[in-house]
């Protein structure tokens, strides 16, 4: 379906899906699915919401039934791998991903849809963490966002939307890869055309920063500096993104 035409076109005739992949997300899951809930019926498109359940121990799954959600249960442990059950599962035309410790705006989805609209194959969003109140944090966001977002125009995992039939030309996120698999998707969409970075942000949780000590979070970044992209095809040595700290 070509999203890109006329704005009318979007408008009652293409579903959305949101895919929430979630391991041990009690604590911050409610807020999430509120957020989408809130944003999905401001804009009165068809909608459903996924929450993609990788092997949780805790009330995860309970938790997004009890909001309306559709549970897909699955035993992947591998963010690649749980997102791509999502789709599979997903009945939408349009793919939005969406962490579990992740708010959705509404000016985001209405920024999201414009691109669509517009004709983008798909992008993302940039981030805002909560809680992020040490200076050098906040400089080094600056930085980051700045390289991430606007020179290379990679979407950030925690949000991204993207057409179904473009999601599938390009094969899903690379299940090779146990991180960065957005990046990958990031180029695989840009080889089909247009991917936008909207100028809103998602706000996301900042509690990795709370919870890890700066050498265990800077951890994955050597792993990458002296392995490339083979250091990133294990779970090992990525225990920030996978351990389950909360």
């Amino acid at each position: 379906m070509a999203l890109g035409e006329v704005r009318g076109r979007l408008q009652g005739t293409v579903k959305l899906s949101f895919i929430i992949p979630a391991y041990n997300e009690e604590a911050l899951l409610g807020r999430t699915l509120e957020s989408v809930y809130t944003a999905a019926q401001a804009v009165a498109m068809p909608f459903e919401v996924l929450v993609v359940n990788d092997a949780s121990t805790d009330r995860t799954a309970e938790i997004a039934r009890a909001r309306g959600a559709h549970v897909v249960d699955v035993a992947c442990r591998q963010i690649a791998a749980t997102r791509n059950a999502g789709a599979r599962a997903a009945t939408g035309d349009v793919f939005i991903f969406l962490d579990a410790d992740t708010l959705l705006p509404e000016a985001v989805l209405r920024a999201a849809l414009r691109a669509l609209e517009d004709g983008a194959m798909g992008g993302g969003a940039r981030v805002r963490f909560d809680g992020l109140s040490p200076l050098g944090l906040r400089l080094f966001m600056v930085v980051f966002s700045f390289f991430y977002f606007t020179m290379m125009r990679w979407a950030a995992g925690c949000f991204i939307f993207v057409r179904r039939d473009a999601f599938e030309k390009a094969g899903g996120f690379d299940e090779r890869y146990y991180a960065s698999e957005e990046i990958h998707l990031s180029k695989a969409l840009k080889r089909q055309g247009r991917f936008v970075i909207v100028r809103e942000a998602v706000v996301t949780s900042g509690r990795k920063v709370r919870l890890y000590k700066v050498r265990e979070a800077l951890r994955p970044l050597w792993r990458i500096l002296l392995h490339g992209r083979r250091g990133l095809q294990r779970r090992e040595g990525l225990e920030t993104w996978y351990d389950g700290r909360r």
